[in-house]
């Protein structure tokens, strides 16, 4: 009965790819109405990494749930008179472009903040302003100028990126909290205003630690770290941090039955944990050795401490070592692989992987909200087709003639 917790705010989502749907499809999920503005050709990942053919492709379907879509030309000159019409009936424009690109269309921000003061003027970008600017941007290209890579893979390795979408879905969160702190200063002043969000700054929020750490480096080693030792010569850099935790509690990766490439359940050794792992390994005596006893005593072995945990593990299949684990409360997770994700019942129960039926390509399985929210709970639907909602949108809702729509169509404007 209280509706969903953005009902009643229209975003008109001017975006493409990854960065932006991804934000702009938490806002649908949260309630808002989404328009999602393309070229008649479409948001170039309907057709992208496509498993079937002729039809929207996962990585679209994926990012663009509970969306509308309406198609419009916006280099013509009544494309333009459009786009400022439906300027002018939202609460929010989210876009992605490359810099200047609003601009060079005719709508810079100060004539988008004259043709509606209220607007919430959302932009996700590769960098902010200075040098990098004008470089394109890409997911791993954020990465490795966000802090990531350079922390990311073993001691002796090359800089690897990680799996976690951090520049693209990471710079959308970002955004959707900017979003949703401007709309609520909008209740107070009644104005609109800029919201921007670069996907290197986005990462290196996510790395903050990594700039906690390089300034550790100051007063020595960072022994949380592999090969770093008390005594070794320090480092200028933060080193890579492979399955370090890197953090007060020193845990790894360690490998389990039968070998398997996700064979391993991740440990973490708190000290009111380390007897009972002690007699777990089948090495009760080291709980009281005071070579091992302690965590400063333990902490320049790290690596032979999991060699001693991997002895153990080595021989029991990961789900096996995970129940021994918490039984006694030892922090632990299993690494799991994308199959045993996507067929997960307990994230099926709780709304993490939902089932999305779509009028051409039949279901598929997709990430449900992660924001679970009492009184605005989230129904996932299916992303819509090209310009489905043209009609709805042009003629119930901007008033125009369905010769006019014909015309438009046929000239290429929608």
């Amino acid at each position: 009965m209280s509706g969903k917790a953005l009902d009643g705010v229209r975003v008109l989502d001017m975006t493409h790819v990854q960065s932006g749907p991804s934000a702009t499809q938490l806002l649908a999920w949260l309630g808002a109405d989404v328009l999602k503005l393309e070229a008649p050709g479409g948001d170039v990942t309907r057709g992208q990494l496509r498993d079937l053919p002729g039809v929207d492709s996962l990585y679209f379907t994926m990012l663009n749930c509970n969306k509308r879509s309406i198609t419009l030309n916006t280099k013509t000159e009544r494309g333009k008179e459009l786009l400022t019409e439906l300027i002018r009936r939202s609460d929010v424009l989210v876009e992605n472009f490359g810099p200047g690109a609003l601009d060079r269309m005719g709508f810079p921000w100060e004539h988008i903040r004259e043709l509606n003061p209220r607007l919430v003027y959302a932009s996700i970008k590769g960098f902010g302003e200075g040098p990098y600017q004008d470089f394109k941007a890409y997911e791993v290209i954020a990465q490795a100028m966000g802090g990531s890579m350079a922390t990311t893979g073993t001691e002796d390795g090359p800089p690897l990126a990680t799996g976690a979408q951090i520049g693209d879905s990471g710079s959308g969160v970002h955004t959707v909290v900017g979003i949703l702190a401007a709309l609520h200063q909008r209740h107070r002043t009644g104005r609109g205003q800029r919201v921007r969000v670069a996907m290197q700054h986005a990462v290196l929020n996510l790395c903050r630690v990594k700039l906690r750490d390089q300034q550790r480096l100051a007063h020595g080693p960072l022994r949380e770290y592999p090969g770093q030792a008390e005594g070794d010569e320090r480092p200028e850099e933060v080193p890579r941090s492979a399955n370090a935790s890197g953090g007060g509690q020193p845990g790894w990766a360690v490998r389990c039955a039968p070998g398997g490439p996700n064979d391993y359940v991740y440990v973490i050794v708190q000290p009111a944990s380390w007897a009972p792992l002690c007699a777990l390994m089948g090495r009760p005596e080291l709980a009281e050795d005071p070579e091992w006893a302690t965590p400063q005593a333990r902490l320049p072995k790290l690596d032979a401490l999991f060699r001693m945990v991997e002895e153990w593990s080595g021989g029991l299949p990961k789900w096996q070592v995970l129940e021994a684990l918490n039984a006694h409360n030892i922090p632990c997770g299993p690494i799991l692989s994308t199959k045993e994700i996507i067929e997960d019942a307990s994230l099926a129960d709780d709304g993490m992987i939902v089932e999305v039926g779509h009028p051409t390509r039949g279901s598929f399985r997709t990430v449900g909200s992660p924001v679970k929210l009492s009184d605005s709970p989230v129904d996932v639907t299916a992303s819509p087709l090209l310009g489905e909602h043209n009609a709805e949108v042009y003629a119930g809702e901007l008033g125009l003639g369905e010769d006019e729509l014909k015309s438009l169509q046929k000239e290429g404007v929608i």
